[in-house]
């Protein structure tokens, strides 16, 4: 573990001036979810993104085979509130500071949220419809925490409802929120698979504790439609666990 928090303290030194800007994701240089720029050439567009195809411990995964595992309940203590964000790859809203998440003894900050379609994790080879990550930087080590919410097709979500009214139509435009509540986007039963990884998007940097919730959220299909319109596929594909132990709570 020590090993580890090393590793992710050198990688958010090299990372710094992305984390200023809450976007984790390279800036300058082009990338997409396909064609010259996709996914699979990530790694070679620019030195930066070496870990994209050489790292060992890349995500998303494909959740199967997990292991159930003595792991700390998670306790959420998020604020409302925040600016969304078209960034040209997802729609992102920058959180209201002061949000937290507890897992036994390791505490993280929230940073952002954003949204995937369709999902990037799988579980057992089926994707979602959308995946909502929400990003935590480590109060300590620097290390980011992240936790991704499956969202399915089904029942109104208040708090996503608002947010999907508000999806900023062109990149790079910006507006305040009003005081929606993301703890509303949880689901009722935080089990969850945990495993260690990395960034989805470029740099991939590899400093990423992952913590998936299992049981998935409805939302208004309608909802669904409207982030699909703006992005119909910003999703990278799964990649090997490389014998990384994925571990289930509950």
């Amino acid at each position: 573990m020590e090993r580890r928090d090393f590793i992710k303290r050198l990688a958010m030194l090299a990372a710094c001036p992305l984390c200023v800007k809450t976007a984790y994701a390279a800036e300058g240089v082009h990338w997409s979810y396909g064609g010259d720029a996709g996914p699979e050439d990530w790694g070679s567009l620019t030195e930066e993104n070496r870990a994209c195809s050489s790292g060992s411990q890349q995500s998303p995964l494909d959740i199967r085979g997990a292991i159930k595992a003595d792991i700390p309940d998670l306790a959420l203590d998020w604020k409302t509130g925040g600016t969304i964000l078209n960034n040209g790859h997802t729609i992102q809203v920058n959180a209201a500071p002061g949000g937290t998440l507890r897992r036994g003894d390791q505490f993280y900050e929230l940073v952002q949220y954003h949204f995937h379609a369709p999902s990037e994790h799988l579980v057992e080879g089926k994707h979602f419809p959308m995946e909502a990550h929400f990003v935590h930087k480590h109060a300590e080590t620097g290390a980011l925490g992240v936790l991704g919410v499956f969202l399915v097709p089904g029942a109104t979500n208040a708090t996503f409802s608002t947010l999907a009214a508000a999806f900023p139509q062109n990149a790079g435009e910006e507006t305040a929120l009003p005081d929606v509540e993301p703890s509303k986007m949880l689901p009722a039963s935080l089990t969850y698979w945990a495993y260690e990884g990395s960034l989805t998007t470029p740099p991939c940097s590899e400093i990423v504790d992952w913590i998936i919730a299992k049981e998935p959220v409805e939302v208004d299909a309608a909802d669904i439609k409207r982030f699909i319109t703006l992005y119909s596929m910003n999703a990278r594909p799964a990649l090997t666990p490389n014998r990384r132990y994925i571990l289930s709570s509950g």
